[in-house]
């Protein structure tokens, strides 16, 4: 199974890292004006007790974490350690459907199709 998995094309990192750039890039667009009072008022601290400046920054903040994770996934799909990746897809799952439930209107959608198919075992389609 696991010379089967290496075989074919991995996509779920690519993905993964797509989603990152268009929420880093949404990001810019919906709370510039957020990001540039906080560049005025010297970073360090400038967040203070404003929850838009404390959502605003959070959201920007989360789109490295997740291509960071787009950079470890790659290889293990390339490996087709397809255990490893079970791990990770129930984690992604789990923090995919609390988003989704916590904000239906949102981009937590779009990390069900990879979570679901690392759940399955088997991170590489045809």
């Amino acid at each position: 199974m696991q010379e089967v998995l290496k075989n074919k094309r991995s996509w779920i990192g690519h993905w993964l890292m797509a989603v990152a750039a268009l929420h880093t890039v949404f990001a810019a667009l919906a709370f510039g004006k957020v990001y540039t009072g906080v560049w005025q008022r010297g970073l360090f601290n400038s967040v203070g007790g404003d929850p838009l400046t404390a959502a605003a920054v959070w959201f920007l903040l989360f789109g490295a974490p997740l291509a960071l994770l787009a950079l470890a996934i790659t290889p293990l799909e390339r490996s087709g350690d397809a255990s490893t990746l079970r791990r990770l897809g129930g984690g992604l799952l789990a923090t995919a459907l609390l988003g989704i439930c916590l904000m239906p209107a949102s981009g937590f959608w779009l990390a069900l199709p990879p979570a679901l198919v690392m759940l399955r075992g088997s991170s590489k389609s045809s």
